[in-house]
């Protein structure tokens, strides 16, 4: 298989969109991991923005989806969990799309270490501004929101509630 036919399907599976959040497709959301041949057939491996995310099967099919329409029926799909998915991954791109959508992109993901992680009970605040009219003047409304990975906020500025991706 020839590096054009290999970057066709790159191109098929990057274009997918995210069914939680479908402005992003899976390359803005950086869960695109790789794509490759092995034995004359193209794998494509993807990373879940956490171990127990809903949308994974819909993404497998819609990834498996995009590959037999651009011609590669035969491709495998492979989820892989290490190293973890980060918040960090989202594109600028992405984060531009989600803003614009009016839902608050991360900040940076909190900084991991190896070996054992700390307890701490207490949460962090951060400043997050409104995607709407960038006020900083914002408070956390509830930690869950219409997705796992989001949560609830509200600009007392603009007074509009938004959501905004989690840090991870």
């Amino acid at each position: 298989m020839n590096s054009h036919t290999l970057e066709l399907a790159r191109q098929a599976a990057a274009e997918v969109r995210d069914p939680e959040l479908p402005m992003l497709t899976l390359a803005d959301l950086g869960v695109l991991r790789d794509v490759c041949c092995r034995h004359g057939r193209i794998v494509v491996t993807i990373t879940p923005t956490y171990s127990g995310c809903p949308a994974m099967s819909a993404i497998r099919a819609d990834v498996a989806k995009a590959l037999s329409a651009a011609g590669f029926a035969d491709a495998e799909i492979r989820t892989t969990l290490s190293p973890a998915w980060s918040s960090d991954w989202i594109t600028a791109t992405g984060r531009r799309k989600l803003a614009r959508h009016g839902i608050a992109p991360p900040g940076a993901a909190p900084a991991r270490s190896k070996g054992p992680i700390p307890l701490t009970l207490k949460t962090r605040r951060h400043a997050v501004p409104c995607p709407r009219c960038a006020s900083a003047d914002t408070e956390p409304v509830s930690e869950f929101g219409a997705t796992p990975c989001k949560a609830l906020h509200r600009c007392r500025s603009c007074r509009e509630p938004f959501e905004r991706v989690k840090e991870i």
